[in-house]
């Protein structure tokens, strides 16, 4: 039988990893059980969210030990589409005041 040589990422590197989404998680619990509200609860639990997907796909798919080519086909995309969403959001804006400024009698 062939041995198959691969790389191996220690193991130790996996438990951190979870036990930071651990902590980020417990974060997210608590802004619900003190009762954060407005602005600052969904920044908080965004935030949270962010970090916990970013440690995912860094370390769990292995795109922390991939090559920058193959991060930057994955990863420029679904930010491209954010900004034109927020793009889209101002121009949703701006028509929508421009509406009330003009047909509001």
């Amino acid at each position: 039988m062939e041995q198959v040589t691969g790389q191996q990422h220690p193991i130790g590197t996996y438990l951190k990893v979870w036990g930071l989404l651990f902590v980020l998680s417990t974060f997210s619990y608590m802004v619900d059980y003190f009762h954060v509200q407005g602005f600052a609860r969904w920044f908080l639990i965004i935030l949270f969210m962010l970090l916990k997907a970013g440690l995912i796909v860094a370390v769990f798919m292995h795109m922390q030990w991939e090559r920058l080519a193959l991060r930057c086909a994955i990863l420029i995309p679904p930010v491209a589409l954010l900004v034109l969403v927020g793009l889209m959001t101002l121009e949703a804006d701006y028509t929508l005041l421009t509406r009330i400024l003009f047909f509001a009698s």
